[in-house]
């Protein structure tokens, strides 16, 4: 088999079509019928279906998808190995939370810019659950998440361990004496569906008999912090990224028993994906900037809600 074909064959399942995928290849649709047709005659069975709207996989091309798309990765990742040298350059796709991003990256880019100009970062954004996906279809090459994160396909780099807070509005001075009837009509404000810290509040809530809170899902950080001072509900997030808020007297953090409130947050990989030396050299700036910061001032004690 050659590359090229199965290259066009997997460009033809992912986009439903013959017409679709030349396009995507910058080449005229007959070079990709024929393409496909000489795959299928030298494999001798049918890979797509073909239909009015398009195509889709037959069980042969369902099992060969797979497979082309580790060959057509492997394909690049020989090239990027063969032009891998000793100094960083190129490009580096980097996944992080919007917290991270928004807080913790800074320092990291600014670091690693100054000692690597020749490389090109872009920073993508996401929760947790997409950006693990994220690396694992090799969208991108690595991803600041929380931990623990256990799958067979990646490696998990320890960062730095977060503590985490509930985030309410000023006004809630102490949730350890909300009653539980106004706790129960308290709101969650939330990024989306994915989200690591939103998993762990749900499940924090539940352990108190929280369990129909009403969700108010948010795409930014900002308006996340906005809200809640605002009085809409409450939040979990980690300390650093709201101490200014608090600092401006726009929210109140609530501590957490230390069991609960340290998450340790991790840049995850593909385990048998090639590391560049640009990629290399950015876990060893991520890991030489990012240090736990010293307390400043005394934690308040944990707080329960609804009790």
């Amino acid at each position: 088999m050659d590359a090229s074909d199965l290259a066009m064959f997997v460009a033809v399942a992912k986009v439903g079509g013959i017409s679709k995928a030349a396009q995507v290849l910058n080449t005229v649709q007959s070079n990709v019928t024929q393409r496909i047709r000489l795959l299928e005659a030298e494999l001798g069975v049918p890979l797509f279906h073909r239909h009015s709207r398009g195509v889709t996989l037959t069980t042969a091309g369902t099992q060969l998808l797979p497979y082309a798309e580790r060959i057509g990765r492997l394909i690049g990742e020989a090239k990027l190995a063969a032009v891998n040298g000793p100094v960083p350059r190129g490009r580096l796709n980097i996944g992080a939370l919007e917290t991270i991003a928004a807080l913790r990256l800074p320092p990291i880019l600014s670091a690693y810019a100054a000692s690597y100009p020749d490389v090109d970062i872009e920073i993508d954004t996401a929760t947790a659950g997409a950006l693990i996906e994220a690396v694992l279809a090799r969208r991108v090459e690595a991803a600041f998440v929380p931990g623990p994160v256990q799958h067979a396909e990646l490696i998990a780099v320890p960062i730095i361990t977060e503590e985490l807070v509930i985030v309410t509005a000023p006004s809630i001075k102490d949730l350890d004496q909300l009653p539980a009837a106004a706790a129960r009509k308290l709101k969650v404000l939330v990024f989306r569906a994915g989200c690591s810290y939103r998993v762990r509040l749900e499940a924090l809530l539940a352990r108190r008999g929280l369990v129909d809170i009403r969700r108010l899902e948010f795409g930014t950080l900002e308006g996340i912090i906005g809200c809640v001072g605002a009085g809409l509900g409450l939040t979990l997030l980690p300390r650093a990224v709201v101490g200014a808020a608090e600092r401006e007297g726009r929210v109140r953090l609530h501590a957490l028993p230390p069991a609960t409130a340290r998450v340790e947050t991790v840049l995850v990989r593909c385990r048998d994906a090639f590391v560049s030396t640009a990629l290399a050299r950015f876990i060893e700036v991520a890991q030489r900037t990012w240090k736990p910061a010293a307390t400043q001032h005394r934690r308040p004690r944990p707080a329960s809600i609804g009790r």
